[in-house]
């Protein structure tokens, strides 16, 4: 993270103010923790990087837990709330002043440019610089690639995104730096040592794993209405197929961890909705041998889960944040990753 660092500090200062104000976009969604760690991962990053500015959260979605520990984690940067009215101008007043007083615009890690609209109100109304720190941009829209050209830079998470974004004739600072989750540096020592103590997680003696369906099943999120009867059975035929078999891979390395050192396993989630498979698919089947060493832990905030992965020997993930957590956390990670042939599963081992 520290390249990515040196790229955003001289980017921001280009704005003319050696302490700028920066105002941030970010806070996809609460039911996951790799979304919620994206926000504190980009305000850590800053506050390394450009320790006398100042950093205002635009925070595209509510959500209390979060906003909890952001406070606690961050008390010097402001949280703010705001949808957009039809002309693009924020509907809150406190939003209407920081587009007034920020120097510069971000636009925080994620899938895509989740928030393509606040970035083109900026633009719009301010027409002072802004950058994208940490995105994945596969397939961009012809809106986003004319929003793009006003940027002072794109920061892409993989490099696959980059050669998309040449190809659409951008020129400029694109260059690659790590989703914003590598640089978190928040901790909940409060709420995992006590769960450590009681499950007597020992410290390097026990493994997580982490579940995950092919297809994430959003539709059974409130409030989802853009899944068709017939996208729902197309996700649920997929991960139907799919998940013993991707399983039954995770299981095996359970099987062997247990069988061969006698240790404890943590089946933990990155995701809500994976709380509700971890039986079905991690725990139930194990041999009757096994499964006393295999506990399992509820949804729970990634500073949390930043403390335990942190005493973890080791993480494997068929997710892709939790293993960048634990590596933030100087814990060795194995990252499973599905083929395009359906049926096939490789592990990537990052050694922290």
């Amino acid at each position: 993270m520290l390249t990515a660092g040196l790229l955003l500090g001289p980017a921001i200062l280009k704005a003319g103010k050696p302490n700028p104000v920066i105002f941030i976009v970010s806070g996809w969604q609460d039911i996951n923790i790799g979304d919620i760690a994206h926000t504190p991962g980009l305000i850590a990053l800053l506050k390394k990087q450009m320790p006398g500015a100042s950093i205002v959260l635009w925070k595209r979605k509510a959500s209390k837990p979060v906003e909890d520990m952001l406070a606690h984690a961050f008390p010097d940067v402001k949280i703010l709330l705001s949808g957009l009215d039809a002309d693009l101008l924020p509907v809150k007043e406190e939003v209407r002043s920081m587009f007034k007083e920020a120097d510069f615009f971000i636009h925080g890690s994620g899938p895509n440019l989740v928030a393509a609209d606040y970035l083109t109100a900026w633009h719009k109304h301010t027409g002072k610089p802004f950058g994208v720190f940490g995105i994945t941009l596969e397939k961009p829209t012809p809106d986003n690639i004319t929003l793009l050209r006003n940027a002072s830079f794109i920061f892409t998470r993989e490099t696959a995104s980059i050669k998309v974004l040449r190809g659409a004739g951008l020129d400029g600072t694109i260059a690659f730096a790590p989703d914003a989750t590598f640089a978190l540096t928040i901790h909940d020592q409060a709420k995992a040592l006590p769960f450590l103590q009681e499950n007597k997680l020992e410290d390097k003696k026990f493994i997580c794993v982490v579940p995950r369906l092919r297809r994430t099943p959003y539709y059974k999120q409130p409030g989802r209405t853009d899944y068709t009867p017939q996208r729902i059975a197309d996700t649920e035929a997929l991960n139907d197929k799919n998940k013993e078999r991707d399983h039954a891979k995770l299981r095996e390395a359970i099987i062997a961890y247990v069988r061969k050192t006698g240790n404890k396993v943590l089946v933990c989630p990155e995701m809500t909705y994976q709380v509700d498979i971890m039986d079905e698919l991690l725990i139930n089947p194990l041999p009757d041998d096994v499964k006393p060493f295999v506990l399992k832990r509820g949804y729970w905030m990634p500073d949390e889960a930043a403390s335990v992965y942190a005493k973890a020997y080791a993480v494997l993930s068929f997710e892709c944040h939790s293993p960048i957590i634990a590596a933030a956390n100087g814990t060795p990670v194995f990252t499973c990753v599905s083929r395009k042939t359906p049926s096939k599963v490789k592990c990537i081992m990052i050694l922290a």
